[in-house]
């Protein structure tokens, strides 16, 4: 069983803790699994079930193959993990005879195990023999063999840095032809080739069998790079070989031809610049005139002033102009629990706003649903948008660059953890502009700033460059907008040719077009990377 964790940093309400929780995703595969039918193998499904309150209850199950001793199911489980909780799973094993409900008296118990969601995410790879000790049920069917000329499937592995290979897709089968044509799937980068053009991918072509001794028809080998050469009307091909064959027959060319004959990338949408805001107590009631997230029908606030100033400048460096808009210290619907990095959309599938006056659209409809809280944790937004951009490692040209803005009204409480998660950030294509509202003392934000020495992490590890600006708003009241902006956003441009030239990648070459993002700002000796630009 393996696991692939996306971890939140924990979060601390004003009076207590709050559940740090993670999203964890489960693959099951068995091995040797007991033969319990008399005229072929066992046809196992793997049923998950949770410990609540002390009792069973199943919470999800993986598909059933067909008669497979050493199953791999492309069922993904997806968990909350909670650090600080004991959750107890049991994994049971059923031979399964028919189409109704698993796990009923005509179903065959191959086994269970028990473990902790916590042991396998120590583990990140589990292996555990299954006992029968929870066997309920015992019973013998007849399964009925259904034969045809050819029913075609393919199965797609990725290949790990490990050797070892992981399931990726599974298609439909098509039956009874020579020529199937299979049925559009997504599947994302990270799943497909853990975003690596060149990554081996194994896929095999199956004969399927109703009873799940299916046919090998042949095997190849692809990249997405190949992947992506079918374009103009041309398509891409592979030869599917099977060695036996290759070995035996002489004259053996192929068992076959599979053609890509579309290919669809769609990137998925992300913010060159995104925006946190501080929704904690601090701010005071949004209903009295007195709180700085007051919203005044004729003068905006000092967040809407800071977040304006800031955001046009940045949206004319972002490709597609959208903005990921996120909130920190408040508790949200529906459960009102406490949140240090949520959409303020309410959206987590998409938490991008159109343009700067989306995001402030956000901020105004989301301000009367939420309420204010606390602590002022930023961490974990921090490390949000350093793991959102070390995926663009892998892009080996200067086109892609990173700003988050971060409106606070005081000094974080999460300084420690704060700390950490800049200094590893600063490894990233990554700037931060903190801005502080209100009139509390910010004498403690100036060390994250850099700027009168080298930020260091608890540990004492220096960042690799400075990446941190911190303002305070009430530096520039009486100012004009564009002198806010000037001040916050000077320095991102040296940041932006210092990652590159510590990476030693290359300015990229201007674009003749009158439509062409420009550079962030000119210097003497190279022309900065358009910020947010997308391949």
């Amino acid at each position: 069983m393996n696991d692939v964790q996306d971890a939140t940093s924990p979060g601390a309400a004003l009076g207590g803790p709050v559940a740090c929780v993670s999203k964890v995703e489960l693959r099951v595969a068995c091995k040797a699994l007991l033969d319990r039918d008399t005229l072929n193998k066992s046809d196992p499904c793997v049923i998950l079930m949770v410990q609540n309150q002390g009792q069973w209850t199943e919470l999800d199950r993986t598909e059933v193959i067909k008669s497979n001793l050493h199953p791999v199911f492309a069922k993904v489980f997806t968990l909350d993990y909670y650090f600080e909780e004991v959750q107890k799973l049991r994994f049971e094993v059923y031979d399964i005879h028919g189409t109704h409900s698993i796990g009923t008296r005509d179903d065959d118990f191959l086994g269970g195990v028990e473990c902790t969601l916590g042991q396998i995410v120590a583990q990140k790879k589990m292996v555990k023999p299954l006992f029968l000790k929870y066997a309920k049920y015992a019973g013998k069917s007849t399964i009925t063999d259904l034969f045809s000329k050819s029913d075609p499937f393919l199965e797609i592995y990725r290949i790990n840095d490990d050797g070892t290979e992981q399931l990726v897709h599974r298609t439909e089968v098509i039956k009874n032809n020579l020529n199937p044509v299979w049925e559009p799937f997504k599947v994302s980068l990270i799943s497909l080739c853990s975003c690596d053009e060149d990554r081996k991918l194994k896929c095999l072509v199956w004969d399927s069998d109703s009873r799940g001794k299916h046919d090998f028809i042949g095997e190849f080998y692809a990249t997405f790079r190949e992947m992506q050469k079918i374009g103009g009307g041309s398509k891409v091909t592979w030869d599917c070989m099977n060695p036996k064959y290759k070995l035996k027959k002489k004259n053996y060319k192929n068992s076959g031809v599979v053609i890509l004959s579309d290919l669809k990338v769609r990137a998925n949408r992300y913010s060159s610049c995104s925006v946190a805001i501080d929704f904690t107590a601090s701010n005071g009631d949004p209903r009295n005139s007195c709180s700085l997230h007051y919203i005044n029908p004729y003068q905006p606030n000092e967040y809407l002033k800071a977040l304006i100033a800031v955001g046009e400048i940045c949206q004319d460096y972002d490709s597609d102009k959208r903005f990921s808009a996120l909130g920190f210290g408040a508790r949200i619907p529906p459960n009102y629990e406490v949140s240090h990095d949520f959409a303020i959309n309410f959206n987590p599938e998409d938490d991008e706003c159109e343009e700067i006056q989306g995001v402030v659209e956000a901020y105004q409809n989301c301000l009367p649903k939420i309420q204010l809280y606390g602590p002022t944790n930023v961490s974990p937004i921090i490390s949000r948008i350093a793991k959102l951009s070390a995926g663009e490692e892998t892009i080996k040209d200067a086109s892609r660059y990173h700003i988050l803005l971060i409106l606070t009204d005081g000094v974080v409480t999460d300084m420690a953890d704060t700390r950490e998660a800049i200094v590893r950030a600063s490894y990233q294509p990554l700037s931060i502009i903190i801005v502080g509202v209100g009139n509390a003392d910010f004498t403690d934000m100036q060390i994250l700033d850099g700027d009168d020495g080298v930020l260091r992490s608890p540990k004492g590890e220096p960042v690799l460059r400075d990446i941190v600006q911190f303002v305070p708003f009430r530096d520039f009241k009486t100012a004009s907008p564009a002198a806010l902006a000037k001040c916050v956003l000077a320095e991102v441009p040296n940041q932006v040719v210092e990652y590159y030239s510590h990476k030693a990648i290359c300015p990229m070459p201007p674009v003749p077009s009158c439509d062409s993002p420009t550079s962030l700002a000119n210097t003497p000796t190279e022309s900065l990377p358009a910020v947010g630009t997308t391949a």
